[in-house]
């Protein structure tokens, strides 16, 4: 690692903002390690490891308060590290079943295989559906309850193939933003933008969303627990690249 980096190539490289890492600086969370030329923070490998934890534990829904607490605790970085390390193999062992009961499903309609009926819902987890549900209208209030109800009447004559498909299509999307993060691809650039268009249509065949309610699924995708989990398990940096494409998206083509 070298010896220090600037605030914005910290930014770019844990795919936070600037705004961001300024404001943890501000709260005492993560000060920088020092103040350059033009007042340019700057931070050396201990912060980076640092920020990762605290990236790590907000992915786990706690507040900034409590996040400054366990990192000021941790003595050992490793063994904090294991902790969390664990909790995300768990969330990627229920993703990996996710993924096999979709691919499945595929086989199973396309005449490959047969399907047990209790196979169709491993992995699947209706509580965990309703707390995302309420989750939107606590953030979001009667208008989240409106999109709710819109999205369960266009899916209620859905058959497993189309189930199937919309899933898959947000998998691929997914994919493709992983693809974007590691070649190095800005949120906003045009192509995470294009992307961002797929990810709307996706949306939109449960609910038609506006530039407010765009922007604010993106907030929750990087705010809520487990949601953080769940893209963690693809990318560590998976859930803010989304926030902010989709908001860049939304500023860009939604009125």
């Amino acid at each position: 690692m070298d010896e220090e980096w600037s605030i914005t190539r910290l930014a770019k490289a844990s795919g936070v903002t600037v705004r961001t890492l300024r404001h943890y600086d501000a709260v005492g969370l993560l000060p920088a390690d020092r103040i350059g030329a033009g007042g340019v923070r700057h931070y050396t490998p201990a912060s980076a490891l640092r920020l990762q934890r605290i990236l790590l534990l907000r992915g786990l829904g706690l507040a900034l308060s409590e996040i400054a607490a366990v990192v000021d605790e941790e003595k050992d970085a490793a063994e904090a590290l294991r902790t969390h390390l664990t909790g995300l193999l768990a969330e990627r062992r229920r993703v990996d079943r996710l993924v096999e009961t979709v691919a499945a499903t595929i086989a199973h309609l396309e005449g490959e295989r047969d399907m047990a009926l209790e196979e169709l819902f491993d992995g699947v987890d209706p509580a965990r559906q309703a707390v995302h549900e309420a989750e939107l209208v606590d953030r979001f209030g009667e208008e989240a309850r409106q999109h709710i109800e819109e999205s369960r009447r266009r899916t209620a004559g859905w058959d497993r193939a189309r189930a199937g498909g919309a899933v898959a299509e947000y998998e691929a999307v997914e994919d493709a933003a992983v693809e974007l993060i590691g070649a190095g691809v800005a949120p906003d650039d045009p192509r995470a933008v294009e992307l961002m268009d797929r990810q709307y249509r996706a949306v939109s065949a449960f609910w038609t969303p506006n530039r407010a309610s765009f922007t604010g699924l993106g907030r929750m995708y990087a705010d809520s627990p487990d949601f953080r989990a769940r893209y963690d398990a693809k990318h560590p940096r998976l859930a803010d690249f989304l926030c902010a494409a989709m908001a860049a998206y939304a500023e860009q083509r939604l009125g």
